[in-house]
Order: C-alpha cells, then sequence, then structure tokens
C-alpha cells in the first residue's frame, strides 16, 4: 500500500469534506492529518480497493468526533454543521430536504444528530454507530426508533 500515493491523490478530497463539516479551515486541517494517520496506523487492515470510499468516512467520523468533543465543551446553536451533513452534497439544489432536515434535526439533542447521520446518511449499521457512540445497542436502536418517529410526525 502506497500511503504516499493516497495523500496525493485523496487529500483533496479528504480536506474538502473536513471543511464543509467543521466549517474552519484550521481544524479541517488537522482533521486530515488525523484521517492520514489513522491510515498508517491501520495500513496492515486496509484494502487497495476503494480507498476514497473508506477515506470519505473516516474524514465523516473524525469530523463527527471533533464535533462531539467540541458540543461538549460548548453547546452550539450553529445548525448549519449538521444540516449540511445530513444533507450531504448531492442534495445542495434541494432546498426542500434542507429546511425539512434542519427543522427535524434542528429539535434533537447533538448526540441524536450524530446518531441519525451515521445510520442514515453513512449507513453505518446499528452495531457500528453504538460502537461510534459508545452506547448500547438496545440505546441507539431507540433514540433512532424516537428520531424516525418524531420526523414522521413533521411528514418526513
Amino acid at each position: 500500500m502506497d500511503i504516499a500515493a493516497w495523500y496525493e491523490k485523496y487529500s483533496g478530497m479528504v480536506y474538502r469534506r473536513c471543511l464543509e463539516l467543521l466549517k474552519q479551515p484550521e481544524k479541517a486541517e488537522e482533521a486530515m492529518q488525523e484521517v492520514f494517520i489513522k491510515v498508517v496506523k491501520r495500513q496492515n487492515q486496509l484494502h487497495e480497493q476503494g480507498p476514497s470510499s473508506y477515506l470519505y468516512q473516516s474524514a465523516t467520523h473524525t469530523c463527527l468526533n471533533i464535533i462531539r468533543k467540541d458540543s461538549k465543551l460548548k453547546e452550539t446553536s450553529d445548525l448549519d454543521i449538521l444540516t449540511s451533513i445530513a444533507c450531504g452534497e448531492d442534495f445542495e439544489e434541494l432546498g426542500l430536504i434542507r429546511l425539512t432536515a434542519r427543522r427535524v434535526l434542528g429539535e434533537t439533542s447533538v448526540s441524536t444528530r450524530v446518531m441519525a447521520t451515521l445510520h442514515y446518511v453513512d449507513g453505518l449499521t446499528l452495531q457500528e454507530v453504538a460502537d461510534e457512540v459508545n452506547m448500547s445497542l438496545s440505546g441507539v436502536r431507540k433514540r433512532l426508533r424516537q428520531f424516525k418517529s418524531e420526523a414522521q410526525n413533521k411528514g418526513v
């Protein structure tokens, strides 16, 4: 595995994802470096196939962890960060989806937003979400069931 080639080819993509989520160039740069440090540490476990998918998901998780850590230090009212995570680049034109997501996400806790993003946007299994957020599987299942119910009540 040629990590230098991965860095050369994918560092821009990883940085853009981090900047999209964190909204601060310095934090995005640090997050990007963290992603590639993880690659170095796990290089024996990684496969050459599909590095962009792995790096994109790793960047998302790294940034979500940073957001979660920062939110523990201070509660943020900036819904744009989480809305951009939930909406993703492909839905930029769909203002209705963005408004609906903002309405639903704006009324949930930060931890539930992170879980919903990991499961519904990034496609992690419930067990993977539970491992990522350090909760029990039943706790994650309950939170996401409540989140889904609230979203359905709002017509999503």
